[in-house]
């Protein structure tokens, strides 16, 4: 035997060396546990700032909420028979109780905690599959639902902490047997509605609209010095956890940037030709859920398109449905229920902004 044929010979597989597997063959040392952690530490910014303008009550529903979330993920495992640990230690109900908290009135009952962890992690995702098989967000469909069961409570509203006073503005009021003094306010959108409608979009409410639409009071929306849920309330802190998550690959770009440049552009156009219905655009943006829904409720990995394109789509749909409901809905907000309704579109969003698989040609005709 030749010297190149004993070569040959030892160059040949074993056959041990052949691993057959299915796809994907591209791995991420992230797993979902560290994902979930991430974005805990990307809402830390916002929480901080929770606690900071509504009080020590603020962080209570937010831990209340989480331990209510885990809780409820943990009772359906154990109803269902799967394994209760490995479930929970993933750290998605952990995420979805942050988010649903931060979604809620800072002086919401705790009561009204535990309805929305069991409708967040029940009917949001454990009744479709589970994680990775929800296709609408948890934490929306919690918070949607207690906002059509309970308004009242939902669309309580206390006054935030301001920056010219070293004490909290108000006490935080929450339902409890206990009277507790409080000062309650509306939300800057809120109050735009209700001038709105009062004044039947004329003269006098562009005129009204400048208390709320001013240099001194967009500085203060962008800091957080204003009324609303627990996580919407400081841009700057949103700002920050979402380019956190962008730097880190967690979330497309494209959602929070189409989303916001949206209803930035709709609102625009509508204050530019009719000033006494809409407020600016700036004020759009620095108010109410959009940059909390931008940032971390539209970029759900699992309820968000997966193509490029399919997330710029999505991004419009909410930014179009968002700037509609503000500007001639009944509720001040929509980014809610806009979320909510481009989630249901997203099966047909990703069918039509597929990419053509590689070597797949078309039929014609």
């Amino acid at each position: 035997m030749s010297e190149n044929e004993k070569n040959s010979e030892v160059m040949l597989p074993t056959g041990s060396e052949l691993v057959l597997s299915s796809s994907p063959h591209l791995s991420s040392p992230d797993s979902v546990r560290r994902i979930m952690y991430k974005v805990l530490l990307a809402l830390v910014p916002a929480a901080i700032a929770g606690v900071w303008f509504f009080g020590f009550y603020a962080l209570v529903v937010m831990v209340v909420t989480m331990l209510f979330c885990v809780g409820a993920e943990a009772l359906w495992c154990k109803l269902a028979g799967k394994p209760v640990m490995g479930t929970i230690a993933d750290g998605s109900a952990a995420v979805t109780g942050l988010l649903l908290a931060m979604n809620l009135p800072p002086g919401v009952p705790l009561w009204v905690c535990l309805i929305g962890a069991f409708l967040a992690i029940w009917l949001g995702k454990q009744i479709f599959g589970g994680i990775g098989n929800n296709p609408f967000n948890p934490a929306l469909v919690a918070r949607v639902g207690l906002l059509i069961a309970l308004p009242a409570i939902m669309t309580t509203w206390p006054v935030p902490r301001s920056f010219d006073s070293a004490d909290p503005a108000a006490k935080i009021t929450h339902a409890t047997d206990t009277p507790v003094d409080s000062i309650t306010g509306a939300t800057p959108l809120g109050e735009v509605g209700t001038t709105k409608k009062l004044l039947d979009k004329s003269e006098a409410a562009y005129a009204n609209f400048q208390a709320v639409d001013n240099d001194a009071m967009l500085w203060k929306y962008f800091l957080g010095e204003k009324g609303g849920c627990i996580g919407e309330t400081s841009v700057l802190a949103l700002l920050i956890g979402g380019i956190l998550l962008i730097a880190l690959k967690l979330i497309n770009w494209r959602v929070p940037v189409c989303y916001i440049g949206t209803v930035a552009i709709i609102t625009g156009l509508v204050h530019f030709f009719y000033p006494g219905v809409s407020p600016s655009p700036l004020f759009h943006i620095l108010t109410g859920g959009l940059m909390i829904g931008a940032f971390f409720m539209a970029t759900d990995m699992v309820t968000s398109p997966i193509t490029s394109t399919g997330c710029v789509v999505f991004a419009v749909g909410c930014g179009v449905i968002t700037s509609v409901i503000r500007l001639w809905g009944n509720y001040p907000e929509g980014v809610s229920f806009s979320i909510l309704f481009m989630n249901a579109l997203v099966p047909l969003i990703d069918r039509w902004c597929s990419q053509r698989p590689f070597g797949y040609v078309r039929k014609r005709g």
